[in-house]
């Protein structure tokens, strides 16, 4: 049998959701992984990819970072699906799901917790045998609905994000995106530079030989979904940073109602975002804090089996 790439099922996949956007899209018969959509409210409908094995283990959630899509925890689906139900969606502004024009949708971290709690809630997954896997801007609004809801997950592991407002431990261009006059020529120069974002981004500040190329097919899924509805993934991204600051300050405020237990990963070699980052983050919540030698700030990326057996100790403990 030939297994279709994530290219053309995603393309089949958007003719399904361009069909069907007021409902619940038909599933895309794959080998290993579905990919289908869901409808979360009236403005926003989510590409997702799943996993159903016969007899679960659990459950875990993968959410995203910037600039990626669903297609990046397709190989890892793969492995733990045969073990354990896996979810994992595109953020509105990402992949194929909504891409509504502020004010309809505000992008914020605050707004994205209010999505990862509806897709929770209609895709039926089981909280109390569910682990979160969150990345880069998954991070704060996996933080911020815990801080609602204790019960929202078995575990939480959050890696190479800011739950902090810490300029020093932050890069320069990130940074930039919170505020004016900086914000705006920098989302512009990111959509003008958006070739070279995808095709570097996951590898700066790597040494040569710990550089890693992406697959062609998470590759292809990142830039042929770049822009679309007149929304891009940079200006997605820049939406959430305007935000960033507030839901930030929220989080740390709130730090002492935070009950779900967390685990913090983080790549050593991360330079968007310093691990000093993550420490403060563990210590402050008492939580268990591993830094990952060699690795930058996609761990799942580089090293894929890593993020198989951290998912699989979050279960195990």
């Amino acid at each position: 049998m030939v297994i279709p790439s994530l290219k053309n099922f995603v393309a089949t996949a958007s003719v399904a959701m361009a069909s069907a956007a007021s409902a619940h899209a038909g599933a895309i018969s794959v080998t290993g992984p579905k990919i289908d959509f869901i409808k979360i409210d009236e403005t926003i409908t989510l590409r997702r990819m799943v996993t159903h094995p016969s007899d679960p283990k659990g459950t875990v959630l993968f959410l995203h970072g910037f600039p990626e899509t669903l297609a990046v925890w397709k190989e890892i689906a793969g492995t733990l699906g045969k073990e354990y139900e896996v979810h994992a969606f595109d953020w509105p502004g990402y992949g194929q799901s909504s891409r509504p024009s502020p004010p309809q949708f505000s992008y914020s971290p605050r707004d994205y917790a209010e999505i990862l709690k509806a897709y929770i809630d209609k895709a039926g997954v089981d909280r109390a045998n569910l682990v979160i896997y969150a990345s880069d801007i998954g991070g704060l609004p996996a933080l911020l609905l815990a801080l609602d809801d204790p019960t929202v997950a078995r575990k939480i592991i959050v890696g190479d994000f800011a739950p902090f407002n810490r300029p020093q431990w932050m890069y320069e261009s990130l940074q930039n995106l919170k505020t004016e006059p900086a914000a705006t020529p920098t989302r512009a120069y990111m959509n003008k530079t958006s070739d070279e974002i995808l095709q570097n981004v996951h590898r700066r500040g790597l040494a040569p030989d710990a550089q890693y190329e992406l697959p062609p097919e998470v590759q292809a899924d990142m830039k042929d979904s770049w822009a679309r509805d007149g929304v891009t993934s940079a200006d997605a991204f820049a939406f959430y940073y305007s935000h960033f600051t507030r839901d930030e300050d929220y989080l740390e405020a709130n730090l002492a109602k935070l009950r779900t237990p967390v685990k913090v990963i983080w790549g050593e070699k991360d330079i968007y975002i310093r691990p000093e980052m993550g420490k403060e983050f563990a210590e402050r919540t008492n939580s268990e804090f591993d830094l990952l030698a060699g690795i930058g700030h996609f761990p799942h990326l580089q090293d894929p089996a890593g993020t198989v057996e951290e998912v699989r100790a979050a279960f195990a403990n």
